[in-house]
């Protein structure tokens, strides 16, 4: 007898765990209270999937066996609440894909750094020749990789969205960058709620497997008594105590592999900055785990060139650089960006706040930023925040007006700086938008 799964929202994550259960012979129908896009519709047709768009029939959940919940659908939502009461079980698209490869998976996630560390993992095992597939909250979902493009090894971004309906999900090495608060206007407002869905990430992992993890990071700490019996593998810049697997000395960057030390100086590091150490040191733990040589990684962490949309140089005109940090969708990746700068700084920055804690930023606000430019929902609550400490602070509407005033209000040796602290839908599809946008009016400047 066919399986019966109902997919709930027709995104990237929902299409993708489609196209896998039909090639498994499940009977599969999807559902959408939005629009269904209609390049969505052509494909559901063409693989015979039946949907519903605008609408939430219960009687889809009196059909269903199991429901596949897509990530930036809340399971606070009546319709799952409901899918609850009749016990259908209801797992994310993560732990629908792990249920059809036996081959290795490293599972990433973190407030920040998670695309970074994805990529710089992938760069990495690619070139030492592990046929390695990169996946999940990236943008393209782990069950489409595995039915339209298998490998060896499967890098999966993975948010709390993703995680907090996982049952099985194993991966053989798990990494967890650091935690701090985010997404909370998910997550009832409580840091509790959102740290301990992300800690969920090695969750059913044994002895077998490895989890990586910022051993400097509090909200990490105070969870490991939650920690089964997997390999650990903390790191942190110094070195203390604690059986560190990555940390720095005398500027060079150390990571042990059972009795092997590798070593690199961070000058030679193509990627700078307090959190690229983080990032390279989680990403080759994770490369020696799985079996890298000293000279590929050496050789990978001085060719990688980093990600689109994070801290990304766009431009320098008339001496005013201008840096494209679309990505920084909160507070704690702004820090980042600021505090990784050196000259004076003018700060574009709103969108839609997440309940974002903005007082972590007061001290380089003060020391770095002369001019706070601000546009988007937020733009209230971040000038209240902000007038105290920066006089100069913009309203504008749109992105074109933001770059030509912060490039006239900026001087020569100064950075313009898109780091928003929020996220984009307010004005843009995604982040990505937003970036390209930037770009774009930097560029006709």
């Amino acid at each position: 007898m066919m399986k019966k799964l109902l997919v709930v929202g027709s995104g990237v994550s929902g299409l993708g765990a489609c196209k896998l259960a039909v090639a498994h012979n499940y009977e599969v129908r999807v559902t959408d209270l939005q629009k269904i896009k209609n390049k969505a519709k052509q494909f559901l047709n063409s693989i015979n999937v039946k949907y519903e768009e605008e609408n939430h029939s219960p009687s889809n959940l009196d059909w269903a066996d199991e429901i596949i919940i897509s990530p930036g659908i809340s399971d606070k939502t009546g319709y799952i609440q409901l899918g609850f009461k009749k016990e259908v079980p209801v797992i994310s698209e993560i732990e629908f894909a792990s249920r059809f490869t036996n081959k290795n998976i490293v599972a990433i996630t973190g407030t920040n750094g998670k695309t970074t560390t994805s990529k710089m993992l992938f760069h990495i095992l690619n070139n030492a020749g592990l046929n390695p597939r990169l996946c999940g909250n990236i943008g393209i979902s782990f069950s489409e990789t595995i039915i339209n493009n298998p490998g060896d090894i499967y890098i999966v971004e993975v948010s709390s969205f993703q995680l907090e309906h996982i049952l099985n999900f194993k991966p053989k090495v798990s990494i967890l960058l650091n935690l701090f608060d985010d997404h909370l206007d998910r997550y009832e407002n409580n840091s509790k709620n959102y740290f301990d869905t992300k800690f969920k990430i090695q969750l059913n992992q044994d002895l077998n497997d490895s989890f990586i993890y910022l051993n400097e990071n509090e909200n990490i700490k105070s969870r490991l008594y939650k920690i089964n019996n997997q390999q650990l593998h903390p790191f942190g810049l110094i070195k203390s105590n604690d059986n560190l697997s990555a940390w720095l000395d005398n500027n060079k960057l150390i990571i042990k592999n059972n009795k092997n030390f590798f070593t690199m100086l961070l000058h030679e590091m193509a990627l700078q900055g307090k959190h690229n150490i983080y990032n390279s040191m989680a990403a080759g733990i994770a490369s020696k785990i799985l079996g890298v040589t000293d000279d590929i990684l050496r050789q990978s962490l001085k060719s990688f060139k980093g990600v689109e949309h994070r801290l990304e140089n766009v431009l320098k005109l008339d001496g005013k650089t201008f840096i494209n940090d679309s990505k920084a969708t909160n507070c704690n990746s702004v820090y980042f960006a600021l505090e990784s700068i050196t000259t004076p700084i003018l700060w574009i920055c709103g969108g839609i706040d997440k309940g974002n804690d903005y007082s972590i930023l007061d001290n380089l606000v003060s020391e770095k930023v002369h001019t706070i430019i601000v546009m988007g929902k937020a733009s209230r609550k971040i000038e209240n925040h902000f007038k105290n400490i920066i006089p100069n602070i913009i309203k504008v509407d749109d992105m074109q007006t933001a770059v030509k005033k912060g490039y006239s209000l900026s001087n020569h040796g100064n950075t313009i700086l898109l780091s928003p602290a929020c996220s984009s839908f307010d004005q843009y599809e995604n982040f990505e938008e937003r970036g390209r946008i930037f770009k774009e009016c930097v560029y006709s400047l």
